[in-house]
């Protein structure tokens, strides 16, 4: 029988009962995109990845991702780091924000970080990656989790032990990814895993899953399969914010919630002014371009493929706004 919570909680943080999350996305989860995803269902968000090294240097890219709206709350900074002493100084930096939770990043499986021991590349070091989180629980004075995969490959799953050992560093939750690092996101994620992690008599702390949660259906299945205290949506939300209410709708009601192609438009539109106000007109849409070329809103448009490609080369917002005022009055409307 699952160790099942009624009420998730945090620390002090109450998230009620299956809340939905919004991962942690390098070049995803700006302000703009959390705020927009709290005000369309998710219960907590989490902040694009913090780079501990970068953060003590002050690079003033990093430190803007720690910027927290206090319409956003609760909200969590993830960070991660290969050496202990930087993520420990980077923690007590981010402490200063004021977030509601402190996440260590031991999941980013791209190349860039893992192959420099940082993200995955902390589950080739288990007693590195252990050390570090008791040094940053102890030297915070908010509640911090953590975020992890199910192992390094396929032959190093290692993640029921691993969950036990980082509960007993002090984190107050663990996120489970159902993928190996050598998976990267290839394949299907393994919730199996996750569920045994959660049947896991010694395991007292909320554990969130995560991995290929792409509907209401989908979650509503895991959340009954594998007994998980929260659930974690990251890629099928890139381009689609709106995914958070049809959860919500479909958890309270058993009934699917149809968002008209308009709303769901406004919505990007929204991304784009406020991307290009949070930067600057070319950075904005340059960071846009990823929602604009996942959203599930202009999936399956028939001979598309020419205005698809204008879209994602727009440089300046005017040229953008044509191009989208000529897919809602000549594409979406006749479809």
């Amino acid at each position: 029988m699952c160790n099942l919570v009624l009420n998730m909680k945090i620390g002090e943080i109450d998230l009620g009962n299956r809340p939905v999350m919004l991962a942690p996305m390098e070049d995803v989860t700006d302000p703009s995109f959390r705020l927009i995803c709290k005000e369309q269902g998710a219960d907590m968000v989490y902040t694009e990845f913090v780079s501990a090294d970068a953060l003590i240097r002050n690079i003033s890219a990093t430190v803007r991702k720690m910027q927290i709206n206090p319409a956003e709350r609760p909200a969590a900074i993830q960070i991660y780091g290969k050496e202990i002493e930087p993520v420990v100084e980077a923690a007590k930096m981010a402490e200063q924000v004021h977030p509601d939770v402190i996440d260590l990043n031991f999941g980013c499986p791209v190349k860039k970080v893992a192959s420099k021991g940082a993200g995955a590349g902390m589950l080739r070091d288990i007693p590195k990656m252990l050390a570090m989180t008791r040094a940053v629980v102890d030297a915070v004075n908010v509640p911090v989790t953590a975020k992890t995969r199910l192992g390094w490959d396929c032959e190093n799953k290692i993640i029921v032990t691993l969950a036990e050992q980082l509960q007993d560093c002090g984190i107050k939750a663990l996120t489970i990814h159902g993928r190996t690092r050598s998976q990267m996101y290839t394949g299907e994620a393994d919730w199996t895993l996750i569920g045994e992690v959660k049947n896991n008599q010694r395991m007292t702390i909320p554990i969130i899953g995560n991995g290929d949660v792409t509907s209401p259906e989908i979650l509503v299945d895991n959340f009954n399969r594998f007994g998980v205290d929260g659930i974690m949506i990251g890629r099928a939300s890139i381009g689609a914010p709106w995914i958070f209410r049809e959860m919500k709708h479909f958890m309270r009601t058993g009934e699917k919630l149809v968002i008209s192609d308009s709303e769901k438009m406004s919505l990007l539109r929204r991304q784009i002014r406020e991307s290009i106000d949070n930067i600057d007109e070319h950075r904005g849409i340059l960071h846009i371009r990823r929602h604009l070329a996942a959203t599930p809103l202009l999936k399956g448009i028939p001979n598309f493929r020419e205005t698809r490609i204008a879209m994602l080369r727009a440089d300046t917002y005017a040229e953008l706004d044509e191009i989208l005022n000529h897919i809602e009055r000549d594409i979406l409307n006749n479809n």
